[in-house]
């Protein structure tokens, strides 16, 4: 990619189209557009076609996408294949109609099935049933995986999907309901630990920076107590969603940015496949450690960051998803890319972070 090209960010707002967009105005690239939510609306095709023949952007970063953790999978199981669908339709069918040089479509490690061989290789895509859960968002995903290698093939395109773990990082979602595992731990974790401490006035700061169900820091003790128990928090634990037994494999989103802003500078369609293939499938390509953490031992170590002191207890009533979901990034290895950051340092980071 030339410095001075026009680079289309997807999502620029959100958890890796932001790192996407600072990575890039770091390494130099001067011409970046993004568009928030307000001002294109990428279910919308005819908006969509409009932004493509106005701007024309020579590459593209698909980063944007409708997400969420178990319980947001479980309730928005519609908005989740029909929204994502959408997305990845309008951006990649325009960025074939106006000749975009090169696009990267970030889908989910959740692509893979629910009993995968562990670590999960590239090349176990559909070959048994996925995890029920996540079934909606998981083929949407690989819809635009398979969208991106299809067009490849096809047209000659040079669209690279990548797969990457489950991400954190700065501008995360906290929302009590959405969010992923380890922004909801934190959140909950934090809450827990002010609340034991009585400190009003930090409980009050979050809930007035991020809301849960209209409850606000102006609300009444009663109020604010009453939504706090039902995430499962009070006075003395703090009450997380399933055993705490599945093992989770996580990622900076800065180092996901990272990977991906390689990936568009380094890698071409054709060196994501074996020259001389029978059969083209499976280029996507694994963005992770190869590391993996129990959700127990995550929040303990959650735990032991915010310096909270009351209990930690798991609703086994409630859904665990996966039990594993470890990626072999061992083809992203090969193509010369490898993380540097670890979890431990990453809950720390994210911790601070959240409090600034």
């Amino acid at each position: 990619m030339e410095k001075n090209a026009k680079i289309y960010v997807a999502g620029h707002r959100g958890l890796v189209g932001s790192a996407i967009w600072k990575n890039l105005q770091d390494k130099g690239y001067t011409n970046l557009v993004g568009c928030t939510h307000k001002e294109l609306d990428l279910l919308d095709g005819i908006a969509v076609r409009q932004f493509f023949d106005k701007e024309k952007p020579e590459y593209v970063f698909l980063a944007a996408a409708f997400v969420g953790g178990i319980m947001a999978n479980s309730i928005y199981r519609a908005d989740f294949i029909y929204k994502n669908l959408q997305i990845q339709q309008n951006i990649i069918g325009e960025s074939f109609r106006h000749n975009v040089k090169k696009l990267l479509f970030l889908g989910s490690t959740c692509i893979y099935p629910r009993d995968a061989e562990q670590p999960m290789k590239e090349d176990v895509l559909l070959t048994s049933p996925l995890e029920y859960t996540n079934e909606p968002y998981a083929i949407a995903k690989i819809a635009g995986l398979k969208m991106c290698e299809s067009f490849n093939l096809q047209y000659g395109t040079n669209y690279i999907a990548v797969m990457p773990t489950n991400l954190y990082g700065p501008n995360d979602n906290f929302d009590l309901e959405r969010s992923h595992v380890l922004p909801a731990m934190i959140r909950k974790i934090h809450l827990a630990h002010c609340l034991k401490e009585c400190n009003w006035e930090a409980i009050r700061k979050d809930l007035n920076l991020r809301p849960v169900e209209g409850i606000n820091g102006n609300s009444s003790k009663e109020e604010i107590l009453a939504i706090l128990r039902k995430y499962g928090i009070n006075e003395m634990e703090v009450t997380l969603w399933g055993t705490g037994t599945p093992l989770r494999e996580f990622l900076w989103s800065e180092e996901m940015a990272d990977a991906s802003v390689f990936v568009m500078e380094h890698v071409d369609f054709r060196n994501t496949y074996k020259e001389g293939d029978k059969d083209i499938r499976n280029c996507h390509i694994n963005i992770g450690t190869g590391k993996e953490i129990s959700i127990r031992q995550l929040a303990e170590r959650i735990v032991e960051t915010v310096g909270y002191n009351g209990k930690l207890t798991f609703d086994s009533s409630k859904p665990d998803g996966t039990m594993r979901k470890l990626t072999d990034p061992s083809k992203l290895h090969a193509l010369g890319w490898h993380h540097k950051i670890e979890i431990e340092e990453g809950i720390q980071k994210m911790y601070e972070w959240y409090l600034q």
